[in-house]
């Protein structure tokens, strides 16, 4: 349904601009997709965390994870539904994770806020920014900044969360970057059926090359 109203705006954008080719309509017809696909979700998204008696620390969890998984990226699931899905599972389950676990005594709050910054610098200097094969990130300087903007926006959190008193906010943020590293994992593109963009466009050069 989302892929045919997409279609036909795309469609309506050409003629209204014929100077758009076909490459250039791929990619305003995907950012359509995107644009349009993210409205029920989100919405589906609010609504059932607040069936679920956390629909405050759903809105929260978005908020925290979306700017660090703006820089670092992440893989992304190739149909509607196991979008919405994994999107769930990402933002409602991070709320209801951050609000019955209980870290304590209190060391082991330190002791998991040292291991996910181990894990997520280790992660970032791999993979970040994670990129795919329908939005790839070629340019050097843009992959060079949204790392080292990765990097930051990850030990910002971290350092929060230690200061944070609200357990289930301090929660949010630990899980939350823990969740988000592991999306754009090595394990999590090849359980996704993803690949990472800049590869497959570097293997792409290559092979003109030779």
């Amino acid at each position: 349904m989302i892929e045919k109203i997409c279609n036909i705006l795309t469609n309506k954008i050409r003629k209204k601009m014929p100077e758009i080719d076909d490459e250039r309509a791929e990619v305003i017809n995907y950012g359509l997709q995107n644009v349009i696909g993210e409205i029920p979700k989100v919405i589906l998204l609010f609504v059932i965390g607040f069936l679920l008696g956390v629909g405050e620390l759903t809105i929260l969890s978005m908020v925290i994870i979306l700017p660090y998984r703006l820089f670092a990226g992440g893989f992304h699931l190739k149909t509607h539904l196991g979008c919405i899905i994994c999107t769930n599972l990402m933002y409602c389950g991070n709320a209801l994770i951050s609000k019955y676990i209980i870290l304590e005594p209190v060391y082991i709050k330190y002791i998991l806020i040292a291991f996910t910054w181990v894990f997520g610098m280790c992660m970032c200097k791999l993979y970040a920014p994670a990129d795919t094969e329908n939005v790839p990130i070629l340019r050097k300087k843009e992959r060079k900044i949204k790392k080292i903007l990765s990097y930051i926006t990850l030990s910002i959190y971290l350092i929060i969360a230690i200061f944070v008193k609200n357990p289930q906010i301090s929660n949010l943020i630990i899980f939350g970057v823990l969740i988000e590293t592991i999306t754009i994992t090595r394990f999590a593109y090849k359980l996704t059926n993803n690949k990472y963009g800049y590869e497959i466009y570097e293997k792409q050069e290559t092979t003109n090359i030779a």
